[in-house]
């Protein structure tokens, strides 16, 4: 048999049991002249989920290693193995990508982000034990290898949503084998709903029959990966004591900065004193403070910006707000992410802050990226300044301003910070995703909307932390009310949450 007549019997062959064949995996097999009973023995090897049969997979069937081809790329970049600890000490970064970005905006970079985005997500979605299949399996159904109108399973990147002549829900999505139409119709109204809430460029499954023809599925069922359910007494950590406090959105530089506000936290932070909330606290038990971003207004972030500006060099405002930081009590932690307003580039992951602006500060301050995964007594926490809130409001029915913590929900229901690409939010298209919520953290963290909120859900503390500005211009025009100058204490061994008022 003609080597490529063999590598068509091969890849022929898997596509008829639904898989497709990784390139590397096609290579060793044409080169070892694969006969048709070793092709079966891989086949029933396969687990059900398997949606792309790659080398490891079929060594087992020579019981041997595979050594990757030179030039061989990966979605995965491997990671500084300090990131890989959980808990190496009272705080530890265990996640950020400062000193990782590989970025340069190549064609093959994009293909590699959304590859690691789906094959992540993807995963996920498996481990809830439904039997998905590739989309190309169902290919089938046009030559009459699936039975009937049986349901089936697949997971797909949201490539497009629109709504019928007849209002039904249309979401087009799309695996590495092929693209599926699908459709949720309007009198199924509970899934209706569901389908109402899928975002482009956001991974899911779905159950459904497919048409006559087998080019469209209706849709019975929609799943995210979601975060899994977890009981209460896998809540904080119990052998540890002290508390968190999380504030964000500072902007210091802007005329709307609220300095005597900000003074009072200083001051209560250093001396205790009465404040307005649940109960009282006591700031001996503060051992950290994490800032969610937009530590200054910054310059140029928006137009005529300068004529809402108290200081006008950017390097200045830095300056003003190492003072205040300086001023903390050093017993406790400072760890300060960026923000849309910061001094570090526009394109999310961001890294940490340059040097220049990181040498004004006192040298215990520690500074991360947006999005970090910090561990704090190893209670897991993911801090995210927020701009996606942005796009989850503007394309998800119910969402507000007013309550920040349902669209941090939707985040954590995707597994993603920022499921639409190419919206208000400019994503680098780094080899690995960074805004995949990997594992479940303890708290998510964010600010960006000016508005204060707590929850819960499915065992992640949820807090948006609000911001120490009063009403600006711009949201003045869009009617938008902040709450300003509230921070909001955690306890790390409970979890609970009070958020106390320097109004």
């Amino acid at each position: 048999m003609e080597n490529t007549d063999h590598a068509s019997f091969i890849v022929e062959q898997f596509a008829e049991a639904g898989y497709q064949i990784d390139p590397d995996a096609l290579t060793l097999l044409t080169e070892q002249d694969t006969s048709p009973s070793l092709i079966s023995q891989i086949l029933d090897s396969l687990d059900e989920s398997t949606l792309v049969v790659g080398p490891a997979q079929i060594d087992p069937a020579f019981n041997t290693r595979t050594t990757p081809q030179p030039g061989t790329e990966y979605p995965r970049v491997p990671r500084d193995p300090d990131y890989e600890d959980e808990w190496t000490g009272e705080l530890d970064v265990i996640s950020d990508i400062t000193d990782q970005s590989t970025c340069v905006g190549e064609y093959r970079e994009f293909v590699d982000f959304f590859r690691n985005r789906f094959s992540r997500l993807g995963d996920m979605l498996r481990n809830r034990g439904v039997g998905f299949r590739p989309i190309e399996s169902l290919n089938r159904r046009k030559i009459g290898l699936v039975e009937g109108r049986e349901e089936v399973s697949v997971i797909g990147m949201v490539s497009d949503l629109r709504t019928s002549k007849n209002g039904h829900r249309m979401i087009e999505i799309e695996d590495t084998t092929g693209s599926l139409r699908t459709m949720v119709l309007k009198n199924k109204h509970d899934i209706f709903e569901q389908g109402q809430k899928v975002m482009l460029d956001e991974v899911i499954g779905v159950s459904g029959n497919l048409s006559d023809d087998g080019n469209l599925l209706f849709i019975n069922s929609i799943m995210w990966p979601d975060m899994p359910l977890r009981t209460s007494s896998e809540l904080g950590e119990h052998n540890v004591s002290g508390k968190a406090v999380m504030i964000s959105d500072v902007h210091i530089g802007s005329d709307t900065f609220l300095e005597d506000q900000w003074l009072g936290f200083i001051d209560w932070l250093n001396h205790g004193g009465s404040v307005s909330g649940n109960g009282s606290v006591d700031v001996k038990d503060i051992r950290y403070l994490v800032v969610a971003g937009d530590l200054v207004d910054g310059i140029g972030i928006y137009p005529n910006q300068e004529e809402e500006l108290a200081i006008i060099d950017v390097y200045e405002q830095y300056k003003v707000a190492a003072d205040y930081f300086n001023q903390i009590p050093r017993h406790i932690k400072v760890i300060i992410s960026p923000g849309n307003h910061d001094a570090v580039r526009q394109a999310e992951p961001q890294p940490t802050f340059p040097e220049k602006i990181r040498k004004m500060f006192r040298q215990d301050v520690v500074f991360v990226g947006n999005p970090a995964v910090i561990s704090m007594d190893g209670v897991r926490t993911l801090v995210y300044h927020g701009r996606s809130i942005d796009d989850i409001v503007a394309n998800l029915p119910g969402m507000k301003y007013e309550d920040p913590t349902r669209p941090m929900i939707e985040m954590l229901k995707r597994r993603h910070l920022s499921p639409m690409y190419g919206s208000r939010v400019s994503i680098a298209p780094e080899r690995e995703d960074h805004l995949v919520i990997d594992k479940p953290p303890h708290i998510l963290h964010c600010g960006h909307v000016h508005t204060v909120g707590c929850t819960t859900y499915r065992g992640v503390t949820v807090i948006n932390s609000g911001t120490w500005q009063s009403q600006t211009e711009f949201q003045r025009r869009m009617n938008l009310k902040p709450d300003p100058a509230k921070a909001t204490i955690v306890d790390l061994a409970t979890l609970n949450t009070n958020i106390i008022s320097f109004q």
